[in-house]
């Protein structure tokens, strides 16, 4: 089931199947922005990544002693227990809550929520959780939009730049076969706030930067005049991947990373875990702007 708002500016959708993002249509225009999920390339549009981001060394983790086992970030993804909480005129808010099967694999008890906005032009794609337990709980989220790139049939993927809202002297992580953050690290942009695209850009999967100054990320075209961009400003770390010769990239918003080589794999202890007292919450929100 999909559930479907707009105003004059955008058109959107939603999969009540892990809340997941869609279609992003361009009223005006009638243009796609969001990847169309075809197979053969990546089945996914815009996963929701909780309660980890990446993946965990041999798929697990410890907590308090105990091993337990998550899939690459997380189960919101793909999740048929996902309901639609809520519905207004420009927004759509879906939840899901700990349940039997969710503490057989991450033994919190939570409430998460995430809720997407049209403000004009803009986005808001909003995560609200909450702790309803009665102890610490551990955790991470992030977001894996993928955007269709090149937008027109006219241009090449080396057509598309990324621009950053500030010059950047910054690394990317290299990751293991497996997909684990390695100590090694690779330059990446050289007091620059452009990365070109290219079919090469990703041959060794994602582009990890743990370390930017930038809030802000535009998708531009030297043939074309449509700006896509992303705000991020509640989120640390931010992805860049492709799947090889695929005709998107996606810009991925992230309060954590995979496990690193070296993990002890508590998650008490995992780079960019957050803890989240008893009775408290926490929110995170990106912003996907369309400039036309």
């Amino acid at each position: 089931m999909e559930h479907h708002i707009k105003n004059d500016f955008l058109r959107i959708s939603v999969k009540q199947t892990g809340a997941e993002l869609s279609c992003i249509e361009s009223v005006r225009s009638g243009l796609s922005y969001l990847w169309n999920g075809d197979a053969t390339f990546w089945p996914n549009h815009s996963p929701v990544l909780f309660p980890i981001v990446g993946g965990l060394k041999n798929n697990s983790y410890f907590y308090k002693g105990q091993s337990f086992s998550l899939p690459r970030h997380g189960f919101i993804r793909g999740n048929t227990n996902i309901t639609l909480t809520a519905q207004t005129e420009n927004s759509l808010t879906f939840g899901l809550v700990a349940d039997e099967a969710s503490l057989m694999v991450y033994p919190f008890q939570f409430e998460f929520s995430i809720t997407y906005t049209l403000f004009a032009n803009r986005l808001v794609v909003s995560h609200l959780v909450k702790n309803t337990g009665d102890e610490d709980m551990f955790f991470s989220l992030g977001a894996h939009p993928a955007f269709a790139c090149p937008l027109h049939a006219a241009e090449r993927y080396e057509d598309y730049y990324l621009e950053f809202d500030k010059p950047e002297t910054d690394s990317t992580w290299v990751l293991s076969a497996e997909g684990l953050v390695t100590e090694e690290s690779k330059p990446t942009l050289h007091n620059t706030n452009v990365l070109h695209l290219s079919r090469t850009l990703f041959d060794h999967d994602a582009l990890i930067f743990k370390n930017l100054k930038s809030r802000q990320v535009s998708l531009r075209s030297t043939k074309s005049q449509q700006v896509l961009t992303v705000q991020f400003d509640d989120f640390p770390y931010l992805g860049l991947w492709a799947k090889p010769n695929a005709p998107f990239v996606c810009i991925e918003p992230w309060l954590g990373i995979a496990d690193s080589v070296e993990t002890n794999q508590d998650i008490e202890t995992k780079e960019g875990i957050l803890c989240l007292k008893s009775k408290h919450h926490y929110s995170a929100a990106y912003t996907i702007s369309i400039s036309e």
